[in-house]
């Protein structure tokens, strides 16, 4: 019995040292991309309107800003024939 309790307080002790002596991984501050990066994620995670998301995707990128919007050519009917800038449609 003694030889048991030795033996589980030996392993107990064990296990204890093992997990409180384990090295903490290595801060380093994130890289430029990986802060882009990130922001790009929290970004896609707010629930923003598509013009909004785009308005600060650009700003965020540092690309400029595409505003997408309608043609202004409109919806076009299959059965009528129409001619849009010298070609058949």
């Amino acid at each position: 019995m003694n030889r048991f309790l030795a033996v589980c307080l030996l392993i107990v002790s064990s296990v204890l040292a093992g997990c409180a002596g384990s090295p903490s991984p290595e801060l380093r501050p994130y890289t430029a991309e990986e802060s882009k990066q990130l922001a790009l994620e929290a970004l896609s995670r707010r629930g923003l309107s598509f013009d909004e998301y785009q308005q600060q995707r650009a700003a965020l990128t540092g690309q400029p800003h595409k505003s997408f919007g309608f043609d202004r050519q409109g919806e076009m009917n299959a059965e009528r024939n129409v001619v849009l800038h010298g070609r058949p449609s």
